[in-house]
């Protein structure tokens, strides 16, 4: 595994190794099979960051259940959210009266995922719950609560497992943030 990467000029450093990142992962998957026993219930991956750890989360589930995707769009090519969310792709599934739970690779501003929570909870599912990978907790707008949480994270800009700059190196194997650029560098 490399320690640092060059991407667009700016230089990113591990923050969260493969590893760790597979262990946490098991973790999560076996509260998830303990909590949802006897149910049937419907993962929805929110693409594209989601992708990986949705794949390598689903790949524990245990129980019956269903997968579906959506698409939302905050962010762009910038490392910063715009704060406006839109719908670039719906649900396939139905959702009322299901147990639903979202899987999120990071959730920071919190927008998207009150967008997503506010729409599911329209259409009267039975449960519904928020997994995520990542959680900047200190860059959070909203009083949103997350059910399943991975990782808490400073507000670093980060990428890999998933996660790009500008749709690059999400096939990175860990998580790596950006390291500020030294004085005169």
């Amino acid at each position: 595994m490399r320690r640092t990467i060059k991407v667009n000029g700016d230089l990113f450093v591990v923050m969260i190794s493969e590893r760790r990142i597979k262990a946490r992962v098991h973790q999560l998957a076996r509260a998830l099979n303990r909590d949802y026993r006897g149910k049937v219930p419907v993962f929805i991956g929110v693409l594209n960051g989601s992708f990986i750890f949705f794949a390598d989360l689903i790949r524990e589930i245990s129980v019956d259940c269903e997968i579906d995707f959506m698409k939302l769009s905050s962010y762009g090519d910038a490392k910063i959210s715009s704060g406006n969310v839109r719908m670039l792709k719906e649900l396939n599934c139905p959702v009322e009266g299901r147990d639903i739970i979202i899987v999120e690779d990071i959730v920071d501003s919190g927008l998207s995922m009150e967008y997503i929570k506010s729409l599911i909870l329209k259409q009267n599912p039975a449960s519904f719950r928020i997994v995520t990978l990542l959680y900047k907790k200190d860059a959070v707008k909203t009083n949103l609560r997350l059910d399943y949480v991975g990782f808490e994270i400073p507000r670093d800009f980060v990428i890999g497992y998933g996660l790009d700059y500008a749709q690059r190196e999400r096939n990175l194997k860990a998580i790596y943030r950006l390291r500020e650029p030294a004085p005169g560098g």
